[in-house]
């Protein structure tokens, strides 16, 4: 299978594959053109390498999850979406595929160790470099993108529900203050010390109306105000619904794929596979001849 794969991912700790015989060496040689891609938490080394972790592991070491919630409050957990899937699985995908083209040129292929504390560390790029312009603090909640700024902020409406928002650009204040109906000359926000006063003015102005009737009024505005939406509610939004931004397939209701291509769409096409439960199809696919032999040894498993 390996002579005929573009492309092997595993995601064992480091070692595992060259004591099963299936490491980078073995493979590479039956297969120069081969991507073998390596998913760990920490990495093929480094002194926690072959410690166990989680997304909130990694975020911790990496600064992220310091950077982020408010101020004067615990961390605030980001569920596991800027480790796991950002800074693992999509830092995997990006490598992959760059791994895969460059063979297509090259004829070579190589090890891409795509390591979650990596991916994680990356996108924090941007705050070291803000940090070395002076323009970011190593200080949670104090920032223009933590809830450090009263106009980049989730606030409660009289309904108990929540609207977001991001009026960063002083255009779009101005849009968002003209839509609260507040003075805006009231709301000078140049001086960091109106910025309490301001942040409880636009408290007292949402609650006193609910989240759908303030994001009637902010609807198609450039004032930068969302309703802060559940996920059963995201699919029944009008614009995620017109784009189908999310579908079901089995009962399953789940995004669909991202991002879009114009002349190869993609698509869910089946539903959620049970483990083992295609092996005889695929190993069939992959041109095997003695599959059956294959399942009755227990080298591969049917259910």
């Amino acid at each position: 299978m390996v002579e005929k794969a573009d492309v092997l991912i595993e995601g064992f700790r480091p070692g595992v594959t060259e004591r099963l015989g299936l490491g980078p060496d073995q493979c590479l040689a039956r297969n120069p053109r081969l991507v073998y891609g390596r998913m760990t938490g920490w990495g093929q080394n480094g002194p926690l390498a072959m410690s166990a972790g989680h997304d909130i592991s990694y975020l911790a070491l990496t600064g992220a999850l310091h950077a982020m919630g408010r101020a004067d409050e615990d961390p605030a957990i980001p569920l596991n979406l800027v480790g796991d899937f950002g800074g693992g699985s999509l830092y995997l995908v990006v490598g992959v595929l760059a791994g895969v083209f460059e063979a297509a040129r090259s004829g070579q292929g190589q090890v891409v160790d795509a390591a979650i504390v990596d991916g994680a560390a990356n996108p924090t790029s941007v705050l070291h470099g803000m940090m070395a312009a002076g323009i970011w603090r190593d200080q949670r909640g104090s920032n223009e993108l933590d809830s450090g700024r009263p106009w980049y902020d989730v606030y409660k409406t009289s309904d108990g529900k929540h609207v977001a928002v991001g009026a960063i650009e002083p255009k779009f204040y101005a849009e968002f203050i003209y839509r609260l109906g507040l003075d805006p000359t009231e709301l000078d926000r140049s001086s960091p010390d109106s910025w309490p006063a301001i942040r409880k003015r636009i408290a007292e102005v949402f609650a006193t109306r609910t989240r759908e009737e303030w994001a009637e009024v902010f609807d198609g505005t450039d004032a930068c105000v969302s309703p802060v939406l559940s996920l059963l509610e995201a699919p029944q939004h009008p614009h995620n619904a017109a784009r189908e931004t999310f579908v079901e397939v089995g009962g399953v209701l789940q995004a669909a794929p991202a991002p879009r291509f114009s002349r190869t769409p993609g698509a869910v096409r089946s539903e959620p596979s049970i483990p083992g439960g295609q092996t005889r199809e695929v190993l069939a696919r992959w041109g095997l001849d003695n599959v059956d032999e294959l399942i009755e040894s227990g080298v591969a498993l049917q259910r």
